[in-house]
């Protein structure tokens, strides 16, 4: 009588590396995405970026049509694009804006994340780079070369 052969070991052994793979492979998946709480600070991180971008157009504007800057971010609500009502998403408080000379300025926010990538706006330049915390920005008023009606 011929003695059939076992395979139950290599059977079993590929079968527990092949386990053994998946897991590796789902725990370096999961260590690679963020966490809701985490994507959704990024979101807010990035709403208050194109809030400041908002501001910082509706500025540009008004130093076109004023030959000024404005004192205050609340002058700022009869131009035309600008919603007064622009403040951080999370606390409700209002950017931080201070005139440095007659067409430089700055813009401040605090951010919960970094953002290692480039920023991909032509405008700016890769500006909006940020860490976590209070960053400000330092800003040159533009001619935005579209015509005021004054």
């Amino acid at each position: 009588m011929k003695k059939a052969h076992n395979t139950l070991p290599w059977r079993l052994l590929i079968g527990l590396g092949l386990g053994i793979a998946v897991v590796i492979v789902v725990v370096v998946a999961i260590s690679l995405l963020d966490s809701p709480a985490q994507q959704r600070l990024a979101r807010l991180d990035e709403r208050r970026i194109a809030d400041l971008r908002e501001i910082a157009n509706a500025i540009d504007l008004y130093w076109v049509s004023e030959s000024r800057l404005p004192a205050q971010l609340a002058d700022l609500s009869d131009e035309a694009g600008y919603f007064d009502e622009l403040v951080d998403p999370e606390t409700g408080t209002s950017y931080e804006y201070r005139v440095i000379d007659e067409d430089t300025y700055e813009l401040c926010a605090t951010f919960s994340t970094e953002n290692a990538a480039s920023d991909r706006d032509p405008y700016f330049h890769g500006l909006w780079q940020r860490g976590i915390g209070r960053q400000c920005y330092h800003l040159e008023a533009r001619d935005t070369g579209r015509f005021i009606d004054r």
